[in-house]
């Protein structure tokens, strides 16, 4: 009798599953009916619906579509269970993401929603889920079934974003072994020359274009493959075209047919360390405030990881104190991490700015305060352009230093609230007519209409100017003949300013050696390329080559020189640096190039290449596979095109993997009209047709048509469909 009841129980318990699954699928295929997805000649995903939820299935599809491995990884990544698909090497990433991510919180966020929000995570989650249905050969490594939820957990277009910050090797020296022994890890320091990350982005007023229409540069610098491109339209005034991180349902960097937005990464400082006097009483810790101690909340939290025979975990007790989780120990003090954890408002701006159609809208958006260190470049029809620095800046007392871990015991190192978007730096409409950042400081981003430093709290920018702001500035100012194809060329600019104040000490250096010395005798032809050199890129350019070898070993030669100086690579070697150690990596340059290569004179693109093997996520490059060659450099130089490439094990040629990614020149009139590639392709699978047929046009910065309106599809559609269809 018992048996027959569990039996009776486990085919009732498969009865009312069978019959959650049908119930979800016939959801699913209603939704399905009310999108249309139009894949042009490029395979880009354009994307109707009657509603903006039915967009958000749609375009969620899409992305599932072109590829699923990168829309699961990057939520495995930020809900912290990267090692379930990938081993026990990533359980101190999913701890870090895990100290900030709180399924239980997410969970109740969701709920708290507004409807409408709350409508676009089911649609989320529901398309997701639909196409694991409707495509039952594609195996997730983990998700095998999205929760609306988890959409909060990656709120934000930048992979990571703050929690980032926090250094695996610390946390791991404070958790992996004991919380109170462990010494401080070293940091590394590195050789000077790190590949700089971040983005480029434009706007040009009316007064400074021919056609008196407000231009918009879109150049984010992110890894390759980082970020899908389409279209999403509804019938409830959803009308944006751009850049996705995939998984993600809002277009991150683009436009609708009135508005513009690019967001670059911001040296405000939108976090803070807390040196926290910690003090154990019996089994448990408190750390001092004021004059008081207060309780450090100790937290059990387990990660799972995957082995070769199964499933194992990890189990942490890890530490809260009121300022954020301890990431670190800084002697005899624990080091606690706060940063802006705001994950239904940021998706409700994430999303919210797609659709503004004014300034006025747009800037709204902003009051919500969750875009956290990025910089925002804005256009539109109406002819306004705008920056805003930052959007989540605590108010602090500006007698600490802020870029430094400050005293977490005493009261007066408390935030404040925030800085409102008023008391940040910020441009409308500047009367030079142009605005430019490339992650630099906001004080030359718009020539002499840039704002002023001595206005703000120091802590509202900690970083500093960089090449490319140099370049920026000498290509947008005093220039009133602006186009949509000047903006394109100014894009793709092959002035290098590094090397513009750098070869010239070179120069100086090689004449202050004597005649006869042997180091000048070897390196007397390559000076003189170098000495008639313009400074410009090009893919068959040798002084480009040269160049980028000599500056590297430089970089590496002079390391400590340079940080002991305080001063950038270039400002040391253009104004401090020895002779000997210049000609010296000159001399090493054209060894290195003549022995991978067979001569120095090499031109650049023979180098600098682009290479997709497969849809992998970390390439394998090999010098025996088709490649392309690419003119532009790293933005470490000052190319505003970027491509970050080195070499590699097995390898003498360069890859790019990161640099330029998605890029677009748009143009607001009566029709917005607008010109983009990314890099590769719209497919992650190497069989599309989509998979590589960009490629040449990213390497020689030959945008395509983003064909933008219903009637500009015509002649341009691949094919027209339904999802599960």
């Amino acid at each position: 009798m018992k048996k027959f009841a569990l039996i009776l129980l486990i085919v009732c318990t498969a009865l009312v599953l069978q019959a959650g699954q049908n119930t979800d699928v016939a959801s699913w295929e209603r939704q399905a009916q009310n999108v249309t997805i139009i894949r042009d000649t490029w395979g880009i995903p354009h994307v109707y619906g009657k509603t903006d939820a039915d967009a958000v299935f749609g375009v969620i599809y899409a992305q599932a579509e072109d590829d699923f491995n990168r829309v699961e990884t990057n939520y495995l990544n930020s809900m912290g269970r990267l090692a379930e698909a990938e081993g026990e090497s990533a359980v101190f990433r999913d701890l870090r993401m895990k100290l900030f991510v709180d399924p239980t919180d997410l969970k109740a966020q969701y709920q708290k929603a507004p409807a409408w929000l709350k409508a676009l995570m089911n649609a989320w989650a529901d398309g997701l889920n639909y196409y694991l249905y409707t495509h039952p050969t594609v195996h997730p490594r983990v998700i095998t079934r999205f929760e609306p939820w988890m959409a909060l957990s990656f709120s934000e277009g930048s992979i990571g974003g703050d929690i980032e910050k926090v250094s695996l090797a610390q946390l791991e020296a404070f958790y992996g072994r004991s919380a109170e022994t462990e010494p401080e890890a070293e940091e590394d320091l590195g050789d000077g020359y790190r590949e700089p990350t971040g983005s480029n982005g434009a706007a040009i007023a009316p007064s400074n274009t021919t056609t008196h229409h407000a231009l918009l540069l879109i150049n984010p610098h992110t890894s390759f493959f980082f970020r899908a491109e389409a279209q999403m339209v509804s019938s409830e005034g959803l009308d944006a075209y751009g850049a996705l991180t995939w998984g993600q349902f809002f277009i991150y960097q683009g436009f609708n047919d009135r508005v513009g937005w690019m967001h670059t990464s911001s040296g405000v400082d939108d976090s803070d360390e807390y040196l926290e006097t910690v003090v154990r009483k019996g089994d448990s810790y408190f750390y001092r405030f004021g004059n008081e101690e207060r309780p450090v909340k100790a937290e059990a939290i387990t990660v799972p990881y995957k082995t070769a025979t199964g499933m194992a975990s990890r189990p942490f007790t890890i530490y809260r104190t009121g300022h954020g989780p301890v990431v670190r120990k800084a002697g005899d003090k624990w080091v606690s991490f706060r940063i802006m954890q705001e994950p239904l408002k940021a998706l409700m701006q994430s999303y919210g700015r797609t659709k503004a159609r004014t300034y006025k809208a747009f800037r709204e958006t902003m009051e919500l305060h969750t875009n956290s260190s990025n910089n925002t470049i804005y256009a539109d029809a109406d002819g306004n352009i705008a920056y805003f620095h930052g959007n989540f800046i605590p108010r602090r007392d500006p007698k600490f230093d802020w870029t430094r871990p400050v005293d977490g015991s005493d009261p007066a190192t408390e935030w404040h609230g925030l800085l409102s978007v008023d008391e940040t730096p910020k441009l409308f409409n500047p009367a030079s007519g142009w605005l430019f950042n490339s992650n630099n400081w906001p004080w030359t981003s718009a020539g002499a209409s840039s704002p002023k430093k001595a206005d703000f709290p120091v802590y509202v920018e900690t970083g500093g100017e960089n090449p490319r702001g140099l370049h920026g500035t000498r290509v947008f100012d005093n220039r009133k003949d602006f186009t949509l194809d000047g903006l394109l060329a100014a894009a793709f600019d092959s002035y290098l300013p590094s090397f513009a104040a750098d070869v010239p000490a070179l120069v100086r250096a090689w004449d202050s050696l004597p005649a006869g010395d042997p180091l000048k005798v070897k390196t007397a032809d390559a000076e003189a390329v170098l000495r008639g050199w313009d400074f410009r890129w090009a893919e068959r350019s040798v002084p480009t080559s040269l160049a980028v070898y000599w500056g590297e070993d430089a970089g590496r030669r002079l390391a400590a020189d340079i940080r002991k100086s305080g001063k950038s690579a270039d400002d040391y070697i253009a104004e401090m640096a020895a002779p000997q150690p210049l000609v010296e990596s000159l001399a090493a340059a054209c060894d290195r190039l003549t022995a991978d290569f067979g001569t120095w004179r090499t031109p650049w693109g023979d180098i600098n290449r682009y290479q997709r093997n497969n849809g992998d996520i970390v390439q394998r490059f090999d010098d025996a596979a088709p490649s392309i060659p690419v003119g532009f450099t790293s933005s470490r130089w000052g190319s505003l095109a970027s491509f970050g490439a080195r070499t590699y094990p097995g390898t003498k040629k360069m890859y790019g993997t990161s640099g330029n990614s998605f890029v677009a020149v748009v143009e607001f009139g009566d029709r917005v009209r607008a010109r983009a590639v990314s890099a590769g392709g719209e497919s992650g699978d190497p069989k599309s047709p989509h998979f590589g047929d960009q490629a040449l046009r990213y390497a020689t910065g030959n945008l395509r048509d983003v064909y933008f309106y219903r009637d500009q599809l015509q002649g341009h559609i691949e094919r027209e469909y339904k999802p599960g269809k």
